[in-house]
């Protein structure tokens, strides 16, 4: 073998090294060193610390749940004060939109002497979250 074929091998050899470890770097980080840009184009669009799934269905969340999206999808009466305004999204747990893309609505915590933990988040989009650790995580709720 010549040295000129042993170095076009060894710079071969070399470059698919260097494009594995670029494929790992962008895999761990979501295809995206720019922050929310891998939120936003995740398949689950929500972040679920404790290693939860990523997507509920809507007949595994609880009646008052439901009931909730019910209301959301007629427009309304809301029975809480808050219900309809904008999250910000602060904990940056969804994916990066612009400010006044999300509604939080409060979903009933019976026994709860105030609104309690559990949310639905709205995006303009049409998507929910679920959240019931007021907004420790999110699940995209899959409707069924």
């Amino acid at each position: 073998m010549s040295v000129g074929t042993l170095l076009q091998r060894t710079a071969v050899l070399l470059l698919v090294v260097v494009l594995a470890v670029a494929a790992l770097v962008l895999l761990q980080s979501g295809g995206s060193s720019h922050k929310g840009a891998a939120s936003r184009h995740s398949t689950s669009g929500a972040k679920t610390p404790g290693g939860r799934a990523a997507f509920i269905n809507q007949s595994q969340l609880p009646v008052e749940a439901r009931q909730t999206i019910r209301r959301i999808d007629a427009g309304g009466p809301f029975p809480y004060e808050r219900d309809g305004f904008v999250f910000a999204n602060r904990e940056g747990l969804l994916p990066n939109e612009p400010s006044g893309y999300y509604h939080e609505y409060t979903v009933a915590t019976p026994g709860s002497g105030d609104r309690g933990a559990r949310r639905i988040v709205q995006g303009s989009g049409g998507r929910l979250y679920w959240s019931d650790d007021h907004y420790k995580s999110f699940r995209q709720i899959r409707r069924n």
